[in-house]
């Protein structure tokens, strides 16, 4: 009960010292107004002040939203840090000293706090070489080959470890035990008999780790010349779960609030370049795949945050075992997006290459969890035979079952077997299709407006002008769901175009034929449709109007074959009379609507 007494006595102490107006106007432009203070409310979007500020009782109110609470709640919401991180956060700011609250004993919580003196102090010293001679290379490094600032070097305090064991030598010199240096991974023992330590890191590019209290609990160690491990990163100490840390937490939490966004990548140079770049809601896993507690820790600054990955199929295989970390702890309103770097190796080359308004572009257009699940199922698979798309339904509804909320497993399984049948299902889908039969007495089913085949003339076409005329993609996408596309080469271009578009959005025709060129040059070559088109110089208009002739020229004609497929029905089988006749008046009123439509573009 005495700690409970200590802490509550610390709180009060922490009210008396803090003014809750001063922590809340660093985040709300406040306005006195009486005795209290009025803004913008930080917790909801809002053009009229209802955020009330009551300095003689320490609380804050607002009349829009409801939200309420005291200076350490205020800490905790608007942060995203736990009540104890919130209380150790204030009690700094105020000078006030936090009692021991578990079963540690007082000597072991100094033991503790001894340890993040040393790890200070070895930030300081990497900090402090970058900039000697012997840390050249490093600064040359940061600067030169990563284009970064003096401010950023400075804010992420980027240092250099030189060869030798300069930091032990330095540490020691100071005080520091050699058992406290080996416990928290700062020297390591060699493997011949003399089992001596020498320092962990040397001769590489320092990156300190911090913990939400800005403090440094370990370190990344990029090497500058060729060799493995590329980086090198502390191993797990008293004070450090690589699990439950993500990179640049401490920078990100407020910036992530306030914009409501934050990006996982997957390395150190790409949080430290998104920052530069003007993205200051960045972390990064260490050095691992990212795992359960840090997309927790994630959700406590973002709802959904974006998980950015390479390009490559080493992005793809990551993002694949994100999914498998973020399903089972899936929770109402939390999830993550995932964005693809195509084209670039990594966001550090994006940003320098194309500018950050090209990185927004990949964050505007990020998918959601559940695409990127679907795409997982279906990947690398033959769906063709029944059995096949039996066992792409059994695998994907095993992959759903790993949600352990039981809501969210029900609208994943619902979303899923949609999809399931609109993909692989059944070509006419009774919910959506109003000529669709119901089963006679003798259980036959007629099955009406099959999906068009576009032939080889309507594909070059479509084909010709969507590669000249990138910007009508967004017009056809849904349109050509309707159609059947075939296997021929002409079909796979016009399905890659628009897994394009789906992808990366509308790119500039000479940036399209690039990309096509890499798979299908000699087909390109071939289509002397484009030269046709370029000659006749239409505009979009135009160009939009050619095609919707196109597809609707193959519609009548697939309804003109289902008109007298139901025709010879009527003459065949007059017991179900009443029934087909109602199929072939509903035919010819969809093909008078599209003649109707025809004329009009005629």
């Amino acid at each position: 009960m005495a700690a409970k007494n200590d802490l509550q006595s610390v709180l009060e102490e922490i009210k008396a010292r803090v003014s809750i107006a001063d922590v809340i106007s660093a985040k709300v432009k406040l306005q006195k107004r009486g005795r209290d203070y009025v803004g913008l409310c930080p917790f909801h979007h809002e053009k009229t002040p209802s955020f009330s500020v009551n300095t003689a009782q320490g609380y804050y109110h607002c009349f829009g939203c409801g939200e309420h609470g005291d200076i350490f709640s205020f800490e905790m919401k608007n942060n995203g840090l736990t009540f104890m991180d919130a209380v150790h956060k204030l009690a700094d700011k105020a000078g006030v000293v936090v009692p021991t609250l578990s079963k540690e004993s007082i000597e072991q919580q100094q033991k503790r706090k001894s340890l993040y003196d040393i790890m200070e102090m070895a930030t300081s010293f990497y900090e402090k070489k970058l900039r000697l001679r012997e840390g050249a290379l490093g600064l040359s490094y940061f600067k030169g080959k990563r284009g970064l600032s003096e401010d950023t070097i400075k804010k992420f305090r980027l240092g250099f470890a030189p060869n030798g064991s300069a930091l032990k030598s330095e540490l020691i010199s100071k005080g520091v035990s050699a058992e406290d240096l080996e416990l928290l991974g700062l020297t390591t023992r060699s493997d011949d008999n003399t089992r001596q330590t020498y320092d962990f890191f040397y001769d590489r590019v320092m990156i300190p780790i911090m913990d939400k209290r800005n403090r440094p609990i370990a370190f990344g160690g990029r090497i500058l010349d060729k060799g493995e491990p590329k980086y090198l990163n502390s191993p797990e100490t008293p004070i450090f779960n690589k699990r439950r840390i993500l990179y640049n937490m401490n920078n990100a939490y407020e910036p992530a609030h306030k914009a409501n966004r934050l990006i996982i990548c997957e390395g150190y140079m790409d949080v430290i370049a998104l920052d530069a770049f003007g993205f200051p809601y960045a972390v990064a896993p260490l050095g691992t795949a990212l795992t359960e507690e840090q997309i927790s820790e994630a959700w406590k600054m973002c709802l959904t945050p974006t998980l950015c990955f390479d390009g490559d199929s080493a992005g793809i295989r990551a993002a694949i075992r994100s999914i498998d970390r973020v399903l089972p702890i899936l929770k109402a309103g939390y999830s993550v997006k995932y964005i693809f770097l195509k084209n670039y190796k990594d966001p550090d080359e994006l940003l320098k290459n194309a500018g950050a308004q090209e990185f927004e572009k990949y964050l505007q257009k990020a998918k959601p969890l559940v695409d990127i699940l679907w795409h997982k199922c279906k990947m690398n698979r033959t769906i063709v035979t029944p059995e096949e798309k039996a066992l792409l339904e059994k695998d994907t509804l095993a992959e759903v079952a790993k949600i352990q909320d039981v809501q969210i497993r029900n609208y994943y399984t619902q979303e899923m077997k949609k999809r399931l049948s609109e993909e692989f299902g059944l070509e006419i889908k009774a919910e959506k299709n109003k000529f669709q039969s119901k089963k006679n007495d003798k259980n036959q089913e007629f099955n009406f407006v099959k999906k068009p085949p576009l032939d080889d003339m309507a594909l070059r076409k479509l084909v010709a002008n969507l590669i000249l005329y990138p910007q009508l993609a967004e017009s056809y996408i849904s349109n050509l769901s309707n159609f059947e596309f075939g296997s021929s080469e002409m079909a796979k271009i016009l399905a890659e175009i628009l897994n394009i578009y789906e992808e990366e959005g509308v790119l500039d025709s000479s940036v399209l034929q690039e990309k096509l060129k890499m798979n299908f040059g000699a087909q390109l070559n071939e289509l002397w449709q484009i030269d046709m088109i370029k000659k006749q110089n239409p505009n979009i208009p135009e160009a939009r109007k050619e095609i919707d002739l196109c597809l609707q020229s193959i519609q009548l004609k697939q309804l003109d074959i289902e008109i007298n497929e139901c025709s010879t029905l009527i003459k065949n089988q007059p017991e179900n009379f009443d029934e087909l006749y109602q199929k072939y008046e509903n035919l010819k009123k969809e093909r008078n609507r599209l003649l109707l439509k025809f004329s009009d573009f005629a």
